[in-house]
């Protein structure tokens, strides 16, 4: 049991619910309270999904496409330096409701937003530390329970909002972008970095 606590914990840290729930937020302004539940939910089983592949198949996935996780660190950069532009911008509109219900639930709320290349290294590390069926489990469900702790978060959006009102959410939202717009980047130039030195 202490495995499993210590992964929950540290996942939970790892996963930045705050950070996240300040961009869901953000990317779902002007949705009514059903509609962000639902992508609420899509993020959530998105994120499990991923997490789950992760965490038990994580390097034979990456090697088996020839994807490196300095790639992905690029490739996520680029996908959250557009999302950070819309945001400081603030050019997301109400009527995103039209969009079909996954399309920035998988991308880029879950990944590369939930589901990043910190999230990717951790559980890779995690899952290889396990040095046994008993421990691989729990720390699975540690990963699991953070996961759950981040949707109950993401499900009290709208009372958070309430809380916060429109002009604390403008600000959340810009701020968020301006601090995207630098994990991006960074992001970006350490992929490159490490490429190029590989």
């Amino acid at each position: 049991m202490e495995h499993f606590f210590n992964s929950w914990i540290k996942f939970f840290f790892v996963l930045a619910p705050f950070f996240v729930l300040s961009m869901f937020l953000s990317l779902t302004a002007g949705y009514s309270s059903k509609a962000r539940n639902k992508k609420a939910l899509v993020v959530i089983l998105t994120v499990q999904l991923a997490c789950t592949l992760l965490y038990f198949f994580g390097d034979v996935i990456f090697k088996g496409v020839g994807i490196t996780v300095d790639s992905f660190r690029v490739g996520a950069g680029i996908l959250l330096f557009l999302s950070a532009v819309d945001l400081v911008r603030a050019s997301k509109k109400a009527g995103m409701e039209d969009l079909q219900e996954t399309e920035i639930a998988v991308v880029p709320l879950s990944i590369p937003i939930t589901v990043g290349p910190a999230v990717i290294g951790t559980l890779f590390v995690m899952g290889a530390d396990s040095v046994n069926y008993t421990e691989k489990i729990m720390g699975f469900g540690g990963v699991t329970a953070a996961i759950a702790c981040l949707g109950v978060i993401l499900y009290c959006a709208t009372f958070i909002e309430k809380v916060l009102g429109r002009q604390g959410i403008e600000i959340m939202s810009k701020i968020s972008g301006l601090f995207l717009a630098a994990l991006a980047s960074q992001l970006v130039l350490e992929g490159i970095k490490n490429i190029l030195h590989s």
